[in-house]
């Protein structure tokens, strides 16, 4: 038994990928040393191959393993682990906010792609209420993730000039394998994964996979708030000259959306919740005035996703060095948004009932009747309704011609998208400061809802369709020295039409059809073995979608074309050793036309932003068991055009973050073998809005792991997240900076599984 469990399932899992011709994505283990190469795709012209240190842009790659290490709680929460990432995942399992590099947002995540077997899932980056890693979920069916920051990125694929993430799912081989995993928690997880893969036929192989889950959720909302489940077939064809490729995932998972809280309330921590059982059933109001709608909703079903991901890719070698990648994906399903929103900070029920007009001094409980005094907290809440209904095809065929010192790729990307929305927000009604705080009755505005501030209703209807030709070459000018160039003419169609107010009156509607140019340029030098330098030049763009039409439709209508440009330049060195791997990449990024708005239907600021700063991520493992890694991103931001914040800094964004993960194994006499982890964190103070007049600040964070082998088959794991449980926060009030909420990150949690290997 080898003491380096890690290496050791590397190892087996690149084997079996082998097998199948798969040179997607690995971590290999030589037989005759301990060096580690790495192969990844994500970010080539081709789509082809190639060894992470010849790479002329900064990727990263995490295995099976490194996520089971990492042990997080959602899609986003993983991200955390990519250098250059700002990740706040304390919003719950859907709807995170993920920052890139210093680029700008004041939420959702405007420059992630989320890729699946190297095709995104869903074109546009963000839309309102939903970001691209809503749409997906991590389970045991996942092989691996590339994270690709800058780079090519503006000119492959959807053009996405932040970052990229592609999943990997696993796939079979000859021999027939399967796992069977039961997952339980301190916070009352109740979770069965399983996945079995092997071959239908000569050279035809197969994986089956998914989970089925419930819990309460990290913050206690006193009933199964969080629920799901999910059901993965990738069935690949393995050819003499390649592969074809073949996937459903079907995903119907949902869970709480955490808000901001008043941080000055006492008994306010971070396992507080608003949602609960008194609460979770509200009626709403939406329509016009003279005609309202009243209708009674379930806020318990939170965020999330009920769809479809489908697809596959054709991926072959020719004749003469020929070849090509085709990539297809089909995505269709609901991402909605039901929540309990803060509208302003919290005060006492005295000081409401005054400013409401009311002769009274006490309330009653809407759900229990329970009498309140005047010096109980309470917080007006917003009762918000997000239907979203979303679809998307898109085909990426890239052709590639291979000479001698070079390549030339040309490709043909298209997708089409769209998505149907209906919101209700507003209906705002004073709660009780509590977990699961009930509504009030004897306040005024509670009791007549047209007093009780502002409504936003919209019924929209959106289609898009993006079409993009790209060229790339490379040429080894020397054994040491490649350089590379890529073009891409993109053409961007938007049709929208918006219904404010629910009264069957268009209120906005758009026609646009623009076309934009992208670039880059690079160069590598290998100056020694396994260890060069790379530059790289480029500059791509950002194409508006739904909801920078509505939000900036008097720029639209005024002849603005509304594309955010991105510029970029990047200094990487990387040096890959026996026993150690340093990746460290400089960066300077200038984004123009950035839009921001803080609340719905408020018109929006726009702003040109620029950061500078350098990512490291280095590893060292031996052959006694013990590996490290230091992950650590500084940056520097500055809004440098803005009507009223230039010279701020860009809000919610740290300027250092580092994290450290040590893992070390252990081998024990009777053939049993452990590997024990941990991960310190810690985070910069930030700014939570682009005025830079409320500081979050800073915090540090400790999490800690045991996986113990018992046999070969059977394996015991042991998480526990925030040691500590430290109170860091990850946002203020995005609506209202001044307001005295935040968000909490995520409780300490115990999690604890058991899996059986075939």
């Amino acid at each position: 038994m080898t003491k380096n469990f890690k290496l050791s399932s590397i190892s087996i899992a690149l084997a079996l990928i082998c097998q199948a011709n798969n040179v997607l994505a690995a971590e290999k283990t030589s037989a005759s040393d301990d060096k580690i190469e790495k192969i990844i795709v994500t970010g080539t012209f081709s789509g082809k191959s190639v060894a992470k240190e010849e790479a002329s842009f900064a990727v990263s790659s995490f295995s099976e393993d490194d996520i089971k290490k990492l042990a997080p709680k959602s899609t986003a929460d993983l991200f955390k682990a990519i250098p250059g990432v700002w990740s706040e995942s304390s919003g719950g399992v859907s709807g995170a906010n993920v920052f890139v590099r210093g680029f700008p947002g004041g939420g959702d995540a405007p420059f992630l792609t989320v890729q699946l077997q190297g095709a995104p899932i869903f074109p546009p980056p963000t839309l309102s209420f939903l970001e691209n890693s809503t749409l997906f979920r991590l389970d045991e069916t996942v092989e691996f993730m590339e994270a690709l920051r800058g780079g090519t990125n503006p000119v492959i694929s959807n053009g996405q000039p932040g970052l990229t993430t592609n999943f990997l799912l696993k796939e079979g081989s000859e021999d027939t394998e399967g796992l069977v995993k039961y997952s339980t928690s301190d916070y009352g997880l109740q979770r069965v994964d399983a996945v079995v893969s092997g071959a239908l036929a000569d050279d035809l192989y197969f994986m089956i996979g998914g989970y089925i889950k419930s819990s309460p959720g990290v913050r206690d909302a006193g009933f199964n708030a969080e629920e799901g489940n999910q059901f993965t077939i990738n069935i690949t064809k393995v050819l003499d000259n390649g592969k074809i490729n073949l996937y459903t995932r079907q995903t119907d998972d949902h869970g709480v959306w955490y808000l901001p809280t008043p941080l000055n309330v006492e008994g306010v921590d971070n396992e507080f919740t608003q949602i609960g059982t008194l609460n979770r059933q509200a009626s709403i109001q939406y329509g016009p005035d003279d005609n309202k709608t009243t209708e009674t909703i379930d806020f318990g079903q939170g965020r999330g996703w009920n769809g479809s991901v489908s697809g596959g890719s054709i991926d072959l070698t020719l004749d003469n060095g020929w070849g090509l990648v085709d990539r297809f994906i089909y995505t269709k399903g609901d991402a909605d948004t039901y929540g309990l929103v803060p509208n302003g900070g919290a005060d006492t029920l005295a000081n409401v009932l005054i400013a409401q007009g009311n002769t009274n001094t006490t309330a009653f409980g809407a759900a229990t009747g329970t009498e309140y005094s005047g010096d109980t907290d309470v917080q007006q809440i917003g009762r918000w309704v997000v239907k979203k209904q979303i679809e998307a095809f898109t085909n990426d065929f890239a052709l590639t011609k291979t000479f001698d010192k070079g390549s030339v790729t040309a490709g043909l990307y298209n997708s089409t998208f769209s998505a149907k929305d209906w919101w209700a927000l507003g209906n705002q009604s004073y709660h009780v400061v509590a977990p699961g705080g009930e509504n009030l009755t004897g306040i005024n505005c509670n009791d007549n809802a047209d007093s009780c501030g502002w409504n936003y209703d919209i019924n929209s209807v959106g289609d898009g369709r993006t079409t993009a030709v790209y060229f790339a070459t490379s040429y080894e000018v020397s054994d040491a020295i490649t350089i590379d160039g890529g073009l891409r003419r993109e053409n961007h169609e938007i049709e929208y039409t918006v219904d404010e107010g629910l009264d069957g009156v268009i209120t906005k509607a758009v026609s646009y059809d623009e076309s934009s140019t992208a670039w880059t340029v690079g160069a590598n030098w290998m100056f020694a073995d396994k260890q060069g330098i790379f530059v790289r030049a480029s500059e791509g763009s950002k194409m508006p979608f739904f909801d920078d039409f509505r939000d900036n439709f008097g720029a639209y209508q005024d002849g603005e074309d509304l594309i955010k440009d991105v510029t970029q330049f990047e200094l990487g060195y990387k040096l890959a050793s026996d026993n150690y791997e340093l990746y460290a990449t400089g960066f300077f990024n200038e984004v123009k036309g950035d839009t921001f708005v803080a609340t719905p239907g408020d018109p929006a600021e726009v702003l040109t932003n620029e950061a500078y700063g350098v990512e490291i991520d280095f590893n060292y493992f031996n052959d006694n068991g013990f590996s490290v890694n230091l992950n650590t991103t500084i940056q520097e931001t500055e809004i440098t055009e803005s009507p009223i914040n230039k010279g701020k800094e860009a809000q919610r964004q740290p300027g250092w973050q580092i994290r450290v993960t040590p893992s070390y194994d252990l081998e024990f006499d009777n053939g049993m073998y452990a590997t024990l982890y941990g991960t310190f964190s810690a985070v910069d103070d930030r700014y939570s809005d682009n005025g830079n007049t409320v500081v979050l600040d800073g915090y540090e964070k400790i999490d800690l792991g045991m996986i113990f082998n018992f046999t070969d088959e059977v394996q015991m794991q042991l998480a526990v997240n925030n040691l500590t449980n430290e109170e860091g926060i990850t946002e203020g009030d995005p609506r209202e900076p001044s307001s005295p909420n935040g968000r909490y990150i995520l409780a300490r949690t115990i999690d604890f599984s058991v899996s059986y290997q075939f």
